[in-house]
């Protein structure tokens, strides 16, 4: 007998957590090795040693399933620890988001899934409403805590500066394939920084 916990769906069986995080991995590398287009239920079920059945018990559909885990894991990866200065917040933020991006399931997984979205009006929606716009409520924390400190303006337009935070990195990574050390990030941090603080605030 499995000593896995075990957890209920809203009025269905009781899923084991171990098999719930064998499915996870199994569509995560299914979807990095043959991108959305091809990936199947059944190939994800075979690679994680599971029944179709155990897969439909915790999602109804591929789409479904797919944007499940990519939004926990997405998110996830946005928390944003305090510590103690904007420099240090937003190196840390920078680090742990380069690290992520530079995974290599994220850098086949990431670029393909938005260009699904560009063919699938519903994912697209979903991918920016759960993934993009939960992850600049997170990040947004940096900037909030750095105008409490003092270290920004009041008037910090919040909304630009987390384009500054985001877009940067996507570019030298996602698109350019720069992998960024460390010394890199560290200057990107700083020059971040130099253009949320000079940036006209226009409020919260």
């Amino acid at each position: 007998m499995s000593s896995s916990p075990v957890r209920r769906a809203p009025g269905g069986p009781v899923l084991q957590d171990a098999v719930t995080a064998a499915i996870a991995t199994a569509m995560f590398e299914e979807l990095a090795a043959v991108g959305y287009g091809k990936l199947s239920i059944e190939a994800v079920a075979k690679r994680a040693g599971a029944g179709k059945a155990a897969v439909y018990r915790r999602w109804p559909s591929k789409q479904a399933m797919v944007l499940d885990l990519v939004t926990q894991v997405a998110v996830s990866s946005a928390d944003t620890p305090d510590t103690g200065t904007l420099r240090g917040d937003v190196l840390a933020y920078l680090s742990g988001t380069a690290a992520a991006l530079n995974h290599p399931l994220a850098s086949r997984i990431v670029p393909d899934l938005l260009a699904e979205g560009s063919r699938n009006p519903e994912m697209a929606a979903t991918l920016l409403t759960q993934v993009g716009g939960t992850r600049r409520q997170k990040v947004a924390a940096i900037l909030r805590r750095a105008i409490e400190r003092g270290e920004l303006p009041a008037d910090t337009d919040i909304e630009l500066g987390l384009d500054f935070l985001a877009g940067p990195l996507y570019w030298r990574i996602g698109v350019l394939h720069d992998p960024m050390d460390p010394v890199r990030i560290e200057r990107l941090t700083d020059k971040i920084i130099c253009a949320i603080a000079a940036a006209p605030g226009s409020g919260d």
